[in-house]
C-alpha cells in the first residue's frame, strides 16, 4: 500500500513540476555523477546567486520525488500524509497561479537503478548538463551489471540536453569523456590534467594558527590564471566543484573574477570534508554524508597531507557496492595504513578495512573495531584518546550514521543541528 501511494504522489508531483517548467521556461542546470553532486550544485548556485534569480535543490533532492520537490519549491513530507496532500495543492498552485519564478534552476539528478537518469532528463531537458565523474568502483553500483553500466547511465543525460545547450564534464574522467564524445553541442571540460578548458593547479591547504581552514588553487582558462580560495572544507573535490561552477558561470555570462569572489563566501555543505573544531584543540574532518571507495581513498590522502601531531581515521561501512564490497574495503584499509596513525572501523564490512591495515603493518594497538550500530559509542570512547593537535577524519555511508561520532567529539555540541548532516527530527528518530 505504501509503495502504491508513493507512486501516485511521484506521478502527481512530476506532472505538476512539468507544468511549472512549461509555464515559466527556466534555464536548467542538471548535475549528475557518482561523486560531489551536492557540493558541485551548491558551488554553481554560489556562482550565479548574486547575478540571476536562481533556485537550487535543497540538501540532496535528486530522486524521482526529490527533483519535482525542488522544482516546485516544496519540502519533503516524509511519512506525513497531510503534509503530502498540502504539497500537492501547493504544487498545483505554483503551476497555475502567476508568480515570480526563478530564471535558473540548479538540480541534482541521481541514479539508484538503470534508467533513472534517462527518465528524469527526458522531461527536464537541461540547458546545461554537468557530469562530475564516475570512479572505477562507484557508489550505487549494486543494482547495475557493472561500473561501466552505471557510467553509461550517468552519461545518458547528455542525450537529453536541449538544442543549443552545453555539456560540462570532469575532463579528468577519461571514461566519461569518451562516453560523451558524440555530444553534438559545446562541451566544456574541467580538471587538473592538461587539455582541460579550465585547469586547476598550485593546489594547497591553507592554515591559520597552525590549523587547516581551507584550500587555495589557481585556475587557468583562455590564457589567464585566477586564484580561487575555498574556506571551511578540504580535499580535491572542493576544487572540482569550484571548476564546475566557473564553467557554468562562464556559460551563463558571469565573469570569472565575480565567480571567484563568490566562491570565497561559499560554505560547502555539511558532511562533505567540512573542517570542524573538536574537543581539546583537535580538528575534525567531517566527511560523514556518504562514502564510496574513491571518495574514501581521496579523503585519506587529504588526511595524510594535513599538518597534525596525530592522524586518526574513523571509517564506517561503504554500502551499495555489491560484489565489489570486500575488495573496496580492503583497498581503503591498505591506504589507511599509509595515511593514518590510528584506524577505528564501524560495521562488519569494515572489518576487512582493519584486516588490510594490519596486513600493511599498521600496529594492532592502533586499530579498533565497532559494530554496525556503534558509531556513537566510537565517538564517546574517542574522547578519552584525543589530544591537542589531533586531526580526525570521520567517514562512512549514510546508513552508518557516522555524524553521531562527530557529534560526540564536537567542541560546540549546541551547534550540531547547524554543522552536521541528518539533523532533521525524522533522521534523529531512525
Amino acid at each position: 500500500m505504501y509503495d502504491l501511494v508513493k507512486k501516485i504522489i511521484v506521478v502527481a508531483l512530476t506532472w505538476e513540476a512539468r507544468l511549472v517548467l512549461w509555464r515559466y521556461e527556466p534555464k536548467i542546470v542538471a548535475v549528475t555523477g557518482s561523486m560531489g553532486k551536492t557540493t558541485t550544485k551548491d558551488a554553481i548556485y554560489s556562482a550565479l546567486a548574486d547575478v540571476v534569480h536562481v533556485r537550487k535543490s535543497e540538501k540532496s533532492f535528486n530522486s524521482d520525488i526529490g527533483v519535482p520537490l525542488a522544482i516546485l519549491g516544496l519540502e519533503n513530507a516524509w511519512k506525513n500524509p497531510f503534509h503530502w496532500i498540502q504539497n500537492l495543492f501547493v504544487g498545483l498552485w505554483v503551476g497555475i497561479a502567476p508568480q515570480r519564478y526563478p530564471e535558473w534552476l540548479i538540480l541534482e539528478v541521481g541514479a539508484d537503478r538503470p534508467g533513472d537518469i534517462s527518465r528524469a532528463a527526458a522531461w527536464l531537458r537541461p540547458t546545461i548538463a554537468v557530469i562530475t565523474g564516475v570512479p572505477e568502483i562507484p557508489v550505487h553500483v549494486e543494482y547495475f551489471p557493472s561500473p561501466e553500466a552505471l557510467a553509461r547511465e550517468k552519461a545518458s543525460i547528455a542525450r537529453h540536453v536541449r538544442a543549443g545547450g552545453k555539456l560540462v564534464l570532469n575532463g579528468d574522467d577519461s571514461r566519461m569523456v569518451s562516453l560523451c564524445s558524440d555530444f553534438r553541442g559545446m562541451t566544456v571540460k574541467y580538471g587538473f590534467e592538461s587539455g582541460n578548458d579550465l585547469q586547476a593547479s598550485h593546489f594547497e591547504i591553507t592554515y591559520e594558527s597552525e590549523k587547516p581552514v581551507g584550500v587555495n588553487f589557481r585556475v587557468g582558462h583562455h590564457g589567464s590564471s585566477i586564484p580561487v580560495s575555498v574556506r571551511g572544507a578540504l580535499g580535491w573535490p572542493r576544487a572540482y566543484a569550484a571548476l564546475a561552477a566557473l564553467a557554468v558561470g562562464n556559460i551563463a555570462g558571469v565573469d570569472e573574477v565575480t565567480i571567484a569572489q563568490a566562491l570565497q563566501g561559499w560554505a560547502p555543505p555539511p558532511g562533505r570534508m567540512r573542517i570542524l573544531s573538536g574537543l581539546y584543540g583537535s580538528v575534525i574532518i567531517d566527511d560523514t554524508y556518504n562514502s564510496s571507495p574513491a571518495a574514501a581513498l581521496s579523503a585519506l590522502d587529504t588526511l595524510k597531507e594535513v599538518r597534525a601531531k596525530r592522524r586518526i581515521a574513523i571509517l564506517g561501512d561503504m554500502l551499495e557496492l555489491g560484489k565489489y564490497s570486500a575488495e573496496a574495503h580492503r583497498n581503503v584499509g591498505k591506504r589507511a595504513a599509509d595515511c593514518a596513525d590510528m584506524l577505528w572501523t564501524v560495521g562488519f564490512r569494515s572489518r576487512a578495512t582493519g584486516e588490510a591495515a594490519l596486513d600493511a603493518e599498521m600496529p594492532d594497538a592502533s586499530i579498533r573495531e565497532y559494530e554496525q550500530t556503534e558509531s556513537e559509542r566510537a565517538g564517546e570512547e574517542l574522547k578519552a584518546e584525543l589530544r591537542e593537535g589531533d586531526v580526525i577524519l570521520i567517514k562512512g555511508s549514510q546508513s552508518m550514521r557516522m555524524e553521531r561520532t562527530v557529534a560526540a567529539i564536537l567542541s560546540e555540541p549546541d551547534r550540531a543541528s547547524e554543522l552536521l548532516v541528518r539533523q532533521d527530527e525524522e533522521w534523529k528518530r531512525r
